[in-house]
């Protein structure tokens, strides 16, 4: 499997995990420059942008790993251009789900709520 379909299987996962939770999907991939969302949704009265590691079982580091600070910062900063270009009033929240597979299959799917928060700005 090629890097972009290892990651659209990932995505994919996520996207029906999220659903079967109750989350409706306002956006996939979503890009502000050169920054990006992997899936917005919304559910609760929560903006949720989430982050979809994809790995393969046996990839020596967690998926999780991969969601560093500065990819962190990344996706705040897109979440804040979401927000103000659509004057979104709900509370925002940071998530990610990793997906782990073998092949085409998925193995392993786990959803972090409230995976990170931004740091306060500084004036």
């Amino acid at each position: 499997m090629t890097k972009q379909e290892i990651g659209l299987l990932g995505e994919e996962a996520a996207v029906n995990l999220l659903i079967s939770k109750g989350y409706n999907i306002l956006e996939r991939n979503f890009r502000a420059g050169h920054l990006e969302v992997d899936i917005i949704a919304t559910k609760d009265n929560f903006l949720v942008f989430v982050e979809v590691k994809t790995r393969d079982e046996n990839f020596l580091r967690s998926p999780e790993s991969a969601v560093n600070r500065r990819k962190q910062s990344n996706i705040i900063n897109a979440a804040r251009y979401y927000i103000a270009k659509y004057n979104r009033k709900e509370e925002a929240r940071l998530d990610v789900i990793t997906v782990l597979h073998k092949g085409s299959s998925v193995t392993d799917i786990t959803h972090y709520e409230r995976a990170y928060f931004p740091r306060p700005r500084r004036f």
